[in-house]
């Protein structure tokens, strides 16, 4: 009996084995330098130098002016940590601009990115400062955020077009005179 159960054992880790290594080629490597989200407002700043900081909050912490905590970090961490949408979409983003401009989802006060922080909860001054801007800035904002995310992602290749036309099949002759063509 204890023969049966190790032959048996040997065969299913054999298997496990071999199918594994079979699913080894087609294992997609990981990418090597992945964006943090934190560096992402940098990024967003060089690309968008006007838009809105509202960096002027003070840190709870220190009593000073928390200059990197910025109107495009709290976005970001409102985005991807707060409402859980994933960062390389352009359709998550714009409803996350839309949650700021009241017109999808409630925002609350109390999970707001720099409500535990910062000594005034900034949601208020983000909401306004978002609700200023223009629906080309807002869409700029969406492209910059969407590009910073999607820069380290491999991009499938473009399919060409075929560029001999496939010629469409005729129909067999019927019969009658059509055998005579």
């Amino acid at each position: 009996m204890k023969f049966k159960l190790a032959l048996i054992t040997t065969f299913v880790a054999a298997g496990i084995f071999v199918f594994s290594a079979g699913n080894l080629a087609t294992i997609q490597p990981a990418v090597a330098q992945r964006i943090s989200p934190g560096e992402v407002w940098q990024l967003v700043y060089q690309q968008l130098p006007d838009f809105p900081k509202e960096n002027q909050y003070v840190s709870k912490e220190t009593g000073k002016v928390a200059e990197n905590n910025t109107l495009a970090t709290r976005l970001i961490r409102y985005h991807i940590y707060v409402k859980e949408r994933a960062p390389s979409y352009r359709l998550d983003w714009k409803l996350t601009l839309a949650d700021y401009l009241d017109a999808n989802e409630i925002m609350y006060d109390n999970i707001y990115p720099g409500n535990d922080t910062l000594r005034q909860n900034p949601l208020d001054g983000d909401r306004a400062a978002i609700s200023r801007l223009t629906r080309t800035q807002r869409n700029a904002l969406v492209q910059v955020l969407t590009n910073i995310f999607n820069s380290n992602t491999p991009t499938q290749p473009t399919p060409r077009p075929n560029p001999k036309p496939t010629p469409t099949p005729t129909p067999p002759p019927t019969g009658g005179a059509e055998l005579l063509k």
